[in-house]
């Protein structure tokens, strides 16, 4: 085999990759440290198989997946939400990066000539990553805890600084500002318009553009086009000079109260879910470890003092917001690394003169092994937590509680035509929150226009089945009408929840027969229980009394309906073929 070809270079990376995940996930030290470690074996800096040299290019391409990580951050992120975390995201974040910036600026002055320089390097080293923490709260299922919404919303301060610390390097820089034919006041204007654009974009273009995909049932279109929407997004706020992962997570929000919000997160999901893989195992192949043995003193010193600093400025602030310390432990450790942006910054300051190769490859071999010793800090960091005697613990377990009872739903209802929506009617008269799918686009208009919670998805879609607000239910009412699509779901439903309870609607003894086989708990046989029914007032009329016809009835139901069965129904050769 070509050890240039590409199928080899996909060959190797997977391997070694799921090789690594294996085993660190065994050891119980998560899948982000072994993609890392499994970045660092294949990159080309160190012996052995290698995948490529343009490492650069290639962590510019898996940054799509930090866009489509924040995009589905943002779909699960109403307006409300962001407008309650203000007082943290614009309090707390703009602190944390001017102090951080000022205790590690002051520290890095040690080595460098320039007050300016060792500022700037400063303020990047102060950003954290939010690929990294994010996909970290999202794993473990902490990121509606109190410490996750506070970690969410200094990354998300973090994401705004992009903006003015790039525009300070070619302000810094010996040469001048970077060539450019546009003046100052057209490139504002040019900003507000990009982030005009995706805000009208977000909140009347592409759900309009959607509906009519959905209405169509043209499910490939639907996915290209909220992709197209996502990367849109993001390449506008790239252009105002902004992070696209910001551009994402705003398109994300202004879709967060779409009817197609549920089916967009269960498309994007596994795409996402790649496209981070590989950018963590790009993150490991930028580590260059032969530069790093040239000085290994100062390296190790840079980290840890950096790390250190981030620790304490993060906890002391956190403290001074009032989070209660074990929220701010927490928060500290999650965000004592620096983060992907800090590439672009030392990229940009090297093109510029601003520092030289020397400080280039230190500084990006710092982010990198920050980045590595990520997971391990966030366990240290709940260790001291758990073990902290405050209320900080107690608080953060009852916002958990709290939100858990307040957001998710008891019960699923799997189609909302005319029993689907009997059902959800009743169950919301007796006060149980409940979520609906239908595939029927204007089905979905109509019922939510009337304040009913359905959203438009297949609930026999695995991506579906995988979303957080679906894991915890404790019912999941089947009401499809065709019989191939409810059996699918019944056996995708119960390989996915084994334990929920499944009740299913069907039309006939066969169709029910065959949804019990499926794993459905209970099923009804929607035309033979309207005949019961029909039959015991038949019999009320001619005298016979109440209770003995629902004696009767309930003895057909506990014989299985033995009774009925014997007809050409149960010799029907669809009948045959569901006992086969």
């Amino acid at each position: 085999m070509d050890p240039k070809s590409f199928v080899y270079s996909a060959v190797l990376l997977l391997v070694v990759a799921s090789i690594a995940v294996a085993v660190f996930r065994h050891f119980g030290l998560g899948s982000i440290l072994g993609l890392l470690v499994a970045g660092v074996v294949v990159g080309p800096h160190t012996p052995g198989p290698l995948v490529t040299t343009h490492v650069e290019d290639v962590r510019h391409f898996t940054e799509l997946g930090v866009v489509l990580l924040l995009f589905l951050i943002g779909l699960e992120m109403k307006p409300r939400r962001l407008w309650d975390l203000r007082r943290t995201l614009f309090g707390l974040g703009s602190l944390q990066i001017v102090v951080s910036t000022v205790l590690i600026g002051a520290y890095l002055r040690l080595f460098l000539p320039l007050w300016s320089t060792a500022l700037l390097l400063g303020a990047s080293f102060a950003l954290s990553s939010t690929a990294f923490v994010v996909q970290m709260l999202r794993d473990q299922g902490e990121i509606a805890s109190r410490h996750g919404q506070t970690a969410f919303a200094v990354l998300l301060m973090q994401d705004l600084a992009v903006v003015p610390l790039l525009a300070l390097v070619p302000i810094l820089a010996e040469h001048g500002p970077l060539p450019s034919e546009m003046p100052l006041w057209e490139q504002i204007a040019r900003a507000v318009a990009d982030v005009a654009l995706v805000v009208v974009g977000g909140r009347y273009v592409v759900p309009r553009l959607l509906d009519r995909l959905a209405r169509q049932n043209n499910r490939e279109a639907f996915f290209l086009a909220a992709m197209a929407a996502v990367f849109a997004a993001a390449w506008a706020m790239d252009d105002a000079g902004m992070s696209m992962a910001l551009g994402a997570f705003l398109i994300g929000m202004l879709l967060s109260t779409s009817r197609y919000s549920l089916q967009i997160e269960a498309t994007m999901e596994p795409h996402k879910g790649l496209l981070m893989s590989l950018f963590f195992v790009a993150v490991g192949m930028s580590i260059d470890l032969g530069a790093l043995a040239a000085n290994p003193g100062r390296f190790a010193l840079h980290v840890v003092a950096i790390v250190l600093l981030k620790i304490v400025a993060l906890y002391l602030l956190c403290l001074g917001f009032g989070t209660g310390r074990g929220t701010a432990v927490r928060v500290a450790f999650l965000l004592s690394q620096s983060g992907e942006f800090g590439f672009v910054v030392f990229g940009a300051a090297k093109a510029l003169g601003v520092i030289d190769d020397r400080l280039f490859v230190m500084s990006v071999a710092v982010i990198s092994l920050t980045m590595l010793l990520t997971p391990l800090l966030a366990r240290l960091g709940n260790a001291l937590a758990r073990h902290l005697t405050d209320e900080g613990a107690e608080v953060h377990e009852r916002f958990r509680h709290s939100a858990r009872d307040d957001s998710e739903p008891r019960v699923v209802i799997g189609g909302y035509g005319r029993v689907g929506h009997a059902v959800g009617t009743i169950l919301a008269s007796c006060g149980i929150r409940y979520l609906a799918f239908e595939t029927d686009a204007q089905l979905v208009a109509r019922w939510r226009s009337e304040g009913h919670p359905v959203f438009y998805g297949d609930i026999g879609d695995p991506g579906l089945l995988g979303s957080a607000s679906l894991q915890n239910v404790d019912l999941v009412v089947l009401t499809i009408d065709d019989r191939q699509a409810a059996v699918r779901a019944a056996t995708l439903i119960r390989s996915r929840l084994p334990e929920v309870t499944i009740v299913a609607r069907a039309r006939d003894l066969v169709t029910c027969d065959a949804l019990l086989r499926a794993g459905v708990t209970k099923a009804f046989p929607e035309t033979l229980e309207a005949s019961l029914r029909l039959a015991a007032e038949s019999l009320e009329s001619l005298g016979i009394p109440s209770a003995e016809t629902e004696m009767l009835l309930r003895g057909l139901r506990s014989t299985d309906y033995a009774l009925v069965r014997v007809g050409p129904e149960s010799n029907s050769p669809e009948r045959a073929e569901a006992d086969r």
